[in-house]
Protein backbone atom coordinates (compact mmCIF):
# COMPACT_ATOMS: atom_id res chain seq x y z
CA UNK A 1 0.00 0.00 0.00
CA UNK A 2 1.09 3.61 -0.51
CA UNK A 3 1.35 5.71 2.63
CA UNK A 4 1.52 9.50 2.31
CA UNK A 5 4.29 11.61 3.81
CA UNK A 6 3.50 12.24 7.50
CA UNK A 7 1.50 15.25 8.63
CA UNK A 8 2.96 17.36 11.46
CA UNK A 9 3.23 15.34 14.65
CA UNK A 10 0.92 16.12 17.52
CA UNK A 11 1.78 15.54 21.16
CA UNK A 12 -1.14 13.15 21.46
CA UNK A 13 0.14 10.98 18.62
CA UNK A 14 3.59 10.77 20.14
CA UNK A 15 2.17 9.94 23.56
CA UNK A 16 0.15 7.11 22.05
CA UNK A 17 3.34 5.62 20.61
CA UNK A 18 5.52 6.05 23.68
CA UNK A 19 5.77 3.22 26.18
CA UNK A 20 4.81 4.41 29.67
CA UNK A 21 4.02 2.89 33.06
CA UNK A 22 0.52 4.36 33.19
CA UNK A 23 -2.33 1.93 33.76
CA UNK A 24 -4.07 3.15 30.60
CA UNK A 25 -0.92 3.06 28.43
CA UNK A 26 -1.39 1.96 24.82
CA UNK A 27 0.57 -1.23 24.12
CA UNK A 28 1.23 -1.94 20.48
CA UNK A 29 1.19 -5.10 18.40
CA UNK A 30 1.61 -5.76 14.69
CA UNK A 31 -2.12 -5.41 14.06
CA UNK A 32 -1.84 -1.80 15.32
CA UNK A 33 -0.15 -0.88 12.02
CA UNK A 34 -0.80 -0.66 8.31
CA UNK A 35 2.41 -1.85 6.66
CA UNK A 36 3.65 -0.03 3.56
CA UNK A 37 6.64 -0.31 1.24
CA UNK A 38 10.02 -1.64 2.38
CA UNK A 39 12.53 1.06 3.32
CA UNK A 40 15.52 -1.21 3.76
CA UNK A 41 16.67 -4.78 4.22
CA UNK A 42 19.39 -6.08 6.51
CA UNK A 43 21.00 -9.24 7.78
CA UNK A 44 18.68 -9.52 10.77
CA UNK A 45 15.42 -8.16 9.37
CA UNK A 46 13.68 -5.45 7.37
CA UNK A 47 12.40 -1.90 7.78
CA UNK A 48 9.00 -0.83 6.45
CA UNK A 49 7.08 2.39 6.12
CA UNK A 50 4.10 2.05 8.42
CA UNK A 51 1.12 3.93 9.83
CA UNK A 52 -0.77 3.39 13.06
CA UNK A 53 -4.36 2.45 12.33
CA UNK A 54 -5.78 4.48 15.20
CA UNK A 55 -3.83 7.77 14.99
CA UNK A 56 -2.69 7.54 11.33
CA UNK A 57 0.81 8.34 12.57
CA UNK A 58 3.57 7.68 10.05
CA UNK A 59 6.65 5.82 11.27
CA UNK A 60 9.25 3.27 10.24
CA UNK A 61 8.79 -0.26 11.57
CA UNK A 62 12.04 -2.20 11.98
CA UNK A 63 11.29 -5.93 12.16
CA UNK A 64 14.07 -8.16 13.50
CA UNK A 65 14.03 -11.95 13.46
CA UNK A 66 14.92 -13.44 16.85
CA UNK A 67 16.40 -16.58 15.27
CA UNK A 68 18.84 -14.49 13.23
CA UNK A 69 19.80 -12.40 16.26
CA UNK A 70 20.40 -15.49 18.39
CA UNK A 71 22.38 -17.41 15.76
CA UNK A 72 24.69 -14.41 15.35
CA UNK A 73 24.86 -13.69 19.11
CA UNK A 74 23.80 -10.06 18.72
CA UNK A 75 20.79 -9.98 21.04
CA UNK A 76 22.77 -7.70 23.36
CA UNK A 77 23.19 -5.17 20.54
CA UNK A 78 19.43 -4.92 20.04
CA UNK A 79 18.88 -4.61 23.78
CA UNK A 80 21.50 -1.85 23.83
CA UNK A 81 19.89 -0.11 20.86
CA UNK A 82 16.49 -0.13 22.56
CA UNK A 83 17.85 1.00 25.91
CA UNK A 84 19.99 3.84 24.55
CA UNK A 85 18.11 5.14 21.51
CA UNK A 86 14.80 5.03 23.34
CA UNK A 87 16.08 7.54 25.89
CA UNK A 88 17.75 10.03 23.54
CA UNK A 89 15.94 13.13 22.30
CA UNK A 90 17.73 15.38 19.79
CA UNK A 91 16.62 16.77 16.40
CA UNK A 92 19.54 15.01 14.68
CA UNK A 93 19.06 11.62 16.31
CA UNK A 94 16.49 9.20 14.92
CA UNK A 95 13.77 8.82 17.53
CA UNK A 96 12.68 5.42 18.79
CA UNK A 97 9.06 5.76 19.88
CA UNK A 98 8.41 2.26 21.17
CA UNK A 99 9.08 -1.44 20.72
CA UNK A 100 7.24 -4.71 21.13
CA UNK A 101 7.81 -8.37 20.34
CA UNK A 102 6.15 -11.71 19.68
CA UNK A 103 7.48 -15.28 19.67
CA UNK A 104 9.57 -14.84 16.53
CA UNK A 105 10.22 -11.14 16.00
CA UNK A 106 11.15 -7.87 17.67
CA UNK A 107 9.54 -4.68 16.36
CA UNK A 108 11.10 -1.24 16.75
CA UNK A 109 8.84 1.76 16.09
CA UNK A 110 11.13 4.46 14.70
CA UNK A 111 10.90 7.98 13.34
CA UNK A 112 10.44 8.01 9.57
CA UNK A 113 13.29 9.78 7.76
CA UNK A 114 11.54 10.74 4.53
CA UNK A 115 14.61 11.46 2.39
CA UNK A 116 16.34 8.15 2.98
CA UNK A 117 19.95 7.16 3.52
CA UNK A 118 22.83 9.62 3.55
CA UNK A 119 25.10 6.97 2.03
CA UNK A 120 22.94 6.72 -1.09
CA UNK A 121 22.81 10.51 -1.39
CA UNK A 122 26.61 10.68 -1.18
CA UNK A 123 26.94 7.96 -3.82
CA UNK A 124 24.60 9.89 -6.10
CA UNK A 125 26.45 13.19 -5.64
CA UNK A 126 29.95 11.58 -5.64
CA UNK A 127 30.92 14.15 -2.99
CA UNK A 128 29.28 17.07 -1.21
CA UNK A 129 30.26 20.71 -1.60
CA UNK A 130 31.76 22.48 1.41
CA UNK A 131 28.62 24.38 2.27
CA UNK A 132 26.56 21.21 2.56
CA UNK A 133 29.37 19.33 4.30
CA UNK A 134 29.79 22.04 6.93
CA UNK A 135 26.06 22.06 7.69
CA UNK A 136 26.06 18.28 8.05
CA UNK A 137 29.13 18.26 10.30
CA UNK A 138 27.50 20.84 12.57
CA UNK A 139 24.42 18.64 12.95
CA UNK A 140 26.39 15.44 13.55
CA UNK A 141 28.80 17.07 16.02
CA UNK A 142 25.94 18.65 17.96
CA UNK A 143 24.08 15.33 18.15
CA UNK A 144 27.17 13.44 19.32
CA UNK A 145 27.99 16.17 21.83
CA UNK A 146 24.48 15.63 23.23
CA UNK A 147 25.10 11.85 23.34
CA UNK A 148 28.35 12.37 25.22
CA UNK A 149 26.55 14.61 27.73
CA UNK A 150 24.34 11.57 28.41
CA UNK A 151 27.43 9.33 28.70
CA UNK A 152 26.64 7.60 25.40
CA UNK A 153 29.33 6.77 22.83
CA UNK A 154 28.02 5.86 19.35
CA UNK A 155 31.16 3.99 18.16
CA UNK A 156 29.92 3.28 14.62
CA UNK A 157 29.41 6.62 12.91
CA UNK A 158 29.41 6.37 9.09
CA UNK A 159 27.16 7.51 6.22
CA UNK A 160 25.37 4.13 6.21
CA UNK A 161 24.13 4.83 9.76
CA UNK A 162 22.80 8.32 9.06
CA UNK A 163 19.41 9.13 7.52
CA UNK A 164 17.95 12.33 6.07
CA UNK A 165 14.73 13.82 7.44
CA UNK A 166 11.94 15.52 5.53
CA UNK A 167 13.54 18.97 5.93
CA UNK A 168 16.94 17.71 4.78
CA UNK A 169 18.28 17.42 8.33
CA UNK A 170 20.50 14.49 9.31
CA UNK A 171 19.34 11.78 11.70
CA UNK A 172 21.95 9.57 13.36
CA UNK A 173 20.58 6.03 13.56
CA UNK A 174 21.70 2.48 14.34
CA UNK A 175 22.79 2.59 17.97
CA UNK A 176 23.53 -1.16 18.01
CA UNK A 177 27.23 -0.56 18.66
CA UNK A 178 26.69 2.37 21.02
CA UNK A 179 27.38 2.04 24.71
CA UNK A 180 26.44 3.81 27.92
CA UNK A 181 29.73 4.56 29.64
CA UNK A 182 29.38 6.56 32.87
CA UNK A 183 33.09 6.46 33.70
CA UNK A 184 34.84 3.48 32.15
CA UNK A 185 37.42 3.18 29.42
CA UNK A 186 36.40 0.43 27.03
CA UNK A 187 38.44 -2.08 25.03
CA UNK A 188 35.98 -3.69 22.59
CA UNK A 189 36.76 -3.96 18.87
CA UNK A 190 33.66 -2.64 17.17
CA UNK A 191 32.44 -0.42 14.40
CA UNK A 192 33.59 -0.22 10.78
CA UNK A 193 37.29 -0.54 9.92
CA UNK A 194 37.54 2.59 7.74
CA UNK A 195 36.25 4.69 10.66
CA UNK A 196 38.11 3.05 13.54
CA UNK A 197 40.60 5.27 15.41
CA UNK A 198 44.14 4.11 16.26
CA UNK A 199 43.33 3.24 19.88
CA UNK A 200 40.68 0.71 18.83
CA UNK A 201 42.82 -0.70 16.01
CA UNK A 202 45.64 -1.20 18.54
CA UNK A 203 43.29 -2.87 21.03
CA UNK A 204 43.80 -0.16 23.64
CA UNK A 205 41.26 1.30 26.02
CA UNK A 206 39.21 4.16 24.62
CA UNK A 207 36.58 6.74 25.51
CA UNK A 208 34.14 9.16 23.87
CA UNK A 209 36.94 10.62 21.75
CA UNK A 210 36.48 7.74 19.30
CA UNK A 211 33.40 9.62 18.04
CA UNK A 212 35.43 12.82 17.57
CA UNK A 213 37.81 10.91 15.29
CA UNK A 214 34.81 9.59 13.33
CA UNK A 215 33.48 13.13 12.81
CA UNK A 216 36.79 14.01 11.16
CA UNK A 217 36.69 10.89 8.98
CA UNK A 218 33.07 11.63 8.08
CA UNK A 219 33.99 15.18 7.09
CA UNK A 220 36.74 13.81 4.84
CA UNK A 221 34.31 11.38 3.18
CA UNK A 222 31.77 14.15 2.57
CA UNK A 223 34.41 16.21 0.75
CA UNK A 224 36.18 13.38 -1.10
CA UNK A 225 33.49 10.74 -1.63
CA UNK A 226 35.50 8.09 0.21
CA UNK A 227 37.03 7.69 3.69
CA UNK A 228 40.66 8.81 4.19
CA UNK A 229 42.18 5.41 4.98
CA UNK A 230 40.36 3.34 2.37
CA UNK A 231 42.55 0.77 0.61
CA UNK A 232 42.30 -2.53 -1.23
CA UNK A 233 43.13 -4.62 1.85
CA UNK A 234 42.54 -4.36 5.58
CA UNK A 235 46.24 -4.68 6.45
CA UNK A 236 47.04 -1.48 4.56
CA UNK A 237 44.04 0.28 6.10
CA UNK A 238 45.26 -0.65 9.60
CA UNK A 239 48.72 0.70 8.78
CA UNK A 240 47.35 3.98 7.39
CA UNK A 241 45.16 4.47 10.45
CA UNK A 242 47.98 3.79 12.89
CA UNK A 243 50.25 6.25 11.09
CA UNK A 244 47.37 8.73 10.51
CA UNK A 245 48.44 8.82 6.88
CA UNK A 246 45.95 10.48 4.53
CA UNK A 247 45.94 13.05 1.75
CA UNK A 248 43.59 16.01 1.44
CA UNK A 249 42.51 16.91 -2.10
CA UNK A 250 43.53 20.21 -3.69
CA UNK A 251 39.86 21.18 -3.99
CA UNK A 252 39.42 21.27 -0.20
CA UNK A 253 39.61 24.65 1.55
CA UNK A 254 42.04 25.58 4.33
CA UNK A 255 39.16 25.80 6.80
CA UNK A 256 37.96 22.25 6.15
CA UNK A 257 41.53 20.96 6.17
CA UNK A 258 42.12 22.66 9.52
CA UNK A 259 39.05 21.05 11.07
CA UNK A 260 39.99 17.57 9.87
CA UNK A 261 43.56 18.01 11.11
CA UNK A 262 42.20 18.77 14.59
CA UNK A 263 39.93 15.71 14.67
CA UNK A 264 41.91 13.03 12.82
CA UNK A 265 44.59 13.00 15.51
CA UNK A 266 46.29 9.91 16.94
CA UNK A 267 46.22 10.97 20.60
CA UNK A 268 42.54 10.88 21.70
CA UNK A 269 42.88 13.71 24.22
CA UNK A 270 44.34 16.00 21.55
CA UNK A 271 41.26 15.76 19.33
CA UNK A 272 39.11 18.87 19.14
CA UNK A 273 36.16 18.67 21.59
CA UNK A 274 32.77 18.55 19.89
CA UNK A 275 31.58 21.73 21.59
CA UNK A 276 34.47 23.46 19.80
CA UNK A 277 33.75 21.72 16.49
CA UNK A 278 30.31 23.32 16.35
CA UNK A 279 31.97 26.74 16.80
CA UNK A 280 34.71 26.19 14.21
CA UNK A 281 34.75 28.99 11.58
CA UNK A 282 34.48 26.54 8.67
CA UNK A 283 31.50 24.77 10.26
CA UNK A 284 29.75 28.11 10.82
CA UNK A 285 30.67 29.59 7.42
CA UNK A 286 27.43 28.57 5.60
CA UNK A 287 25.36 30.33 8.24
CA UNK A 288 27.50 33.48 8.11
CA UNK A 289 27.03 33.74 4.34
CA UNK A 290 23.28 33.19 4.70
CA UNK A 291 23.12 36.03 7.22
CA UNK A 292 24.99 38.36 4.83
CA UNK A 293 22.66 37.50 1.93
CA UNK A 294 19.64 38.28 4.09
CA UNK A 295 20.84 41.77 5.02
Amino acid sequence: MDIPVPPPRTRGQLRALTRTNDDDATFLCLSSFQIGRPLGKGKFGNVYLARTKKEHFICALKILFKSQLESNSVEHQVAREIEIQGHLSHPNILKMYNWFSDDKKIYLVLEYAAKGELYKELQKCKRFDERRSAKYILQVADALNYCHSKNVIHRDLKPENILIGIEGELKIADFGWSVHSPSDNRKTLCGTLDYLPPEIVAGCKYDHNVDNWSVGVLCYEFLHGKPPFESTDSKTTYRLIMSVEYRVGDHVSEGATDLMSRLIVKAPKNRMPLDEVIKHPWVLSPFSSEKIRNL
